[in-house]
């Protein structure tokens, strides 16, 4: 079967290797219909973090069918249609009961990698997979796009805006106009936000962020942005901030327009460790944030709100890719013309 391989800094290629197996009793094989770039893929290729020559690569989104299944395996047979999280929680250690499965305290292994490809082997499927109803022949283009979303990007949008707990009538910041911040909107305004500021400096994101329903647009970065948001709130800053990019900088703004008692989101994956703790002691600032729950939002709001058609996250897929082009699906982004790119698998 075809996968994706890095190779190096700026460059990702497929290779030929042996398809998947079960391996343990609630493994499950799938064989993907979808699958994308994430914008924390880019971190390696762009070389801003080590990561071995040649080796299996880090994409974590999938949609697909069951092909086979491990012992243990009750809630999937093959033949269905699921969405594969990028999290693999076991649904009953106090983590996941919480709601908080992206920190599951039953696996070590608890994160997708390596789902670039033609078939994957998801480990403990029992609970953390979604079943989708029918099949992908059931849904147009733009519904598997958006379902694709539920895998990360839209459940990582609404992770920031739980633990932020946005709140009907809110004034909320959404720092970060990738993929997730762009979804960041979409569960700030599912969750009742009357205000919503969205931090872009490119139009065809801003445009995007507009329509999904941000009632202002600020462009500039720093301090200038602090100023902004100030200005627009009458210097009382935002009531819940959702830091979706992981930067330095983007953490320092996130904490600087949030009102005194507001809750910071934070889903951005961290990769500069400097953070100055001082100024939200003083200002009372609530930081929260961590990998999101995934399988717990498709399964309570994400999956229904997708099928009704209330929600479409999948418009940030703006370019569209076969998986032999997996590098220029990859270059699409990082020279960001693609907000997020789309793999079409089968």
């Amino acid at each position: 079967m075809k996968t994706t391989m890095f190779m190096k800094p700026g460059k990702v290629q497929i290779e030929d290797i042996d398809k998947p197996t079960i391996q343990a009793p609630d493994d499950v094989i799938i064989h993907v219909v979808r699958t994308c770039v994430c914008g924390s893929d880019l971190w390696a290729y762009r070389g801003l973090e080590d990561k071995a020559a040649h080796s299996e690569n880090s994409g974590h989104e999938a949609i697909g069918i069951v092909e086979e299944v491990g012992s243990d395996i009750t809630t999937v047979q093959p033949g269905d249609f699921v969405i594969a999280p990028f999290t693999h929680g076991c649904g009953h250690c106090v983590a996941c009961r919480a709601g908080f499965e992206g920190d599951c305290q039953n696996h070590t292994d608890n994160f997708s990698n390596g789902v670039q490809a033609e078939y994957i082997r998801f480990q403990h499927g029992e609970w953390a997979l979604v079943k989708i109803p029918g099949q992908p022949q059931d849904y147009s283009e733009a519904m598997l796009k958006s379902l694709l979303t539920l895998a990360d990007v839209m459940a990582t949008g609404y992770h920031a805006a739980r633990v932020a707990n946005v709140s009907a009538g809110d004034t909320v910041v959404v720092v970060g106009d990738g993929a997730v911040g762009l979804c960041g909107v979409i569960a700030a305004q599912m969750r009742g936000a009357k205000r919503i500021i969205a931090m872009s400096r490119h139009e065809d994101r801003q445009k995007m962020a507009t329509e999904f329903g941000a009632t202002d647009i600020i462009a500039e970065r720093g301090d200038d942005a602090v100023a902004k948001v100030m200005a627009l709130t009458n210097n009382a800053g935002a009531d819940a901030v959702l830091e979706c990019v992981g930067t330095e900088q983007s953490n320092d703004t996130a904490m600087k327009v949030a009102r005194p008692g507001a809750i910071v989101g934070r889903v951005g994956l961290p990769h500069e460790p400097k953070m100055d703790m001082s100024e939200s002691f003083y200002s009372n600032t609530i930081i929260a944030g961590g990998p999101a729950s995934v399988t717990t939002y498709d399964k309570q709001v994400l999956l229904k709100a997708v099928l009704d058609g209330d929600i479409h996250p999948g418009k940030v897929f703006t370019k569209s890719f076969n998986l032999d082009e997996i590098d220029d699906a990859y270059q699409a982004m990082t020279k960001r013309k693609a907000i997020k790119s789309l793999i079409v698998v089968d």
